[in-house]
């Protein structure tokens, strides 16, 4: 993508995981003995575009509940991360939510969204700079749980750095998991910085599943793709009709729990490896956790940040916490 002379459009920063390291994540992962495969493969070009076809469904409050956050406190978040700021989002998918930040923002300097799927990232980014033609917008393709460095912009100057963590995609960490991340994100974005961090909170398990599992079934497409992806990548003979999705409570960990559930006894090959299924035996894609306003902040502090502000719904469904970098 080169720099158009309309926009301040950068190119891009390309650091999406190889090909190799899907086929590693894939073997380790179907080697356990219970068997996983990581969530941040689920977002390819087709799974990126289910899931924003997800975000619209009437069961999946999350994406309608945190923006509607957003619409009421937006310029309440811009006062608190103030003018001429340097914006890194993580995870920014189809940039729906940052555009309501962007507009209450006093003179954003640059915005550098990270997410791990290329295309929807360069797409997303074209049309965000069509509506923004005087922010600089750096994108970086990027897994954003590992180490990474964010690109030189000179020229732009910049008063403050702030992350923006929207969609309750926290959830998708274990505990330990979440404070190594928001640790990362205070080392990469300085001491002083804000964290606007989405957080889905614990409410009726029945919201929950259905949330997970649509009466449509497009979760269960989103989950099956991933399958889909690694036979057309990595060669892998799975066959899609022998799986199906599931979507548990696990009430222990507070957190739901997406799985794809093996129909019969089955081989399956991915790279040269053969791996075994009993039937009823999963995979465990995706979890989910859910959070009390107390854990939640307990977890920020212990990676590093101190609890500013946090915004709700009037049904207290989803929380949106402002977080700063100590």
């Amino acid at each position: 993508m080169s720099k158009s002379s309309e926009t301040k459009l950068e190119e891009l920063q390309d650091l999406e995981p190889s090909l190799e390291e899907f086929r590693a994540s894939v073997i380790e992962g179907l080697s356990a003995s219970r068997k996983t495969l990581p969530c941040k493969f689920l977002y390819d070009r087709r799974g990126s575009q289910i899931f924003d076809d997800i975000c619209d469904l009437p069961e999946y409050y999350p994406t309608r509940t945190e923006r509607q956050i957003l619409e009421q406190h937006a310029r309440d978040i811009a006062a608190l991360i103030g003018p001429e700021l340097r914006l890194v989002e993580f995870g920014s998918g189809a940039g729906m939510k940052i555009r309501l930040l962007l507009q209450a923002l006093e003179k954003p300097s640059a915005y550098l969204p990270v997410d791990i799927s290329r295309e929807h990232l360069i797409a997303a980014n074209a049309d965000l700079a069509q509506t923004f033609p005087d922010l600089c917008i750096a994108p970086v393709c990027a897994d954003y749980t590992a180490p990474f460095s964010l690109p030189d912009l000179p020229g732009i100057s910049y008063k403050a750095t702030a992350g923006f963590f929207p969609g309750s995609t926290i959830g998708n960490f274990t505990r330990e998991e979440a404070v190594s991340f928001l640790a990362g994100a205070r080392g990469l974005l300085g001491s002083g910085s804000v964290m606007i961090v989405g957080a889905d909170l614990v409410k009726n398990i029945d919201v929950l599943r259905d949330a997970y599992d649509d009466a449509a079934g497009v979760t269960a497409s989103f989950n099956l793709n991933l399958l889909r992806r690694i036979n057309r990548e990595l060669g892998g003979s799975f066959e899609l009709a022998q799986f199906r999705h599931e979507a548990r409570w696990n009430a222990d960990l507070e957190r739901i729990e997406m799985h794809l559930v093996s129909q019969r006894r089955q081989e399956v090959t991915v790279g040269g490896q053969r791996f075994s299924f009993a039937a009823g035996e999963t995979i465990h894609t995706e979890s989910s956790h859910k959070y009390r306003l107390a854990s939640f902040r307990a977890l920020a502090a212990e990676a590093g940040y101190e609890p500013i502000e946090v915004w709700m719904d009037e049904k207290q469904l989803f929380s949106v916490h402002a977080l700063r970098a100590l």
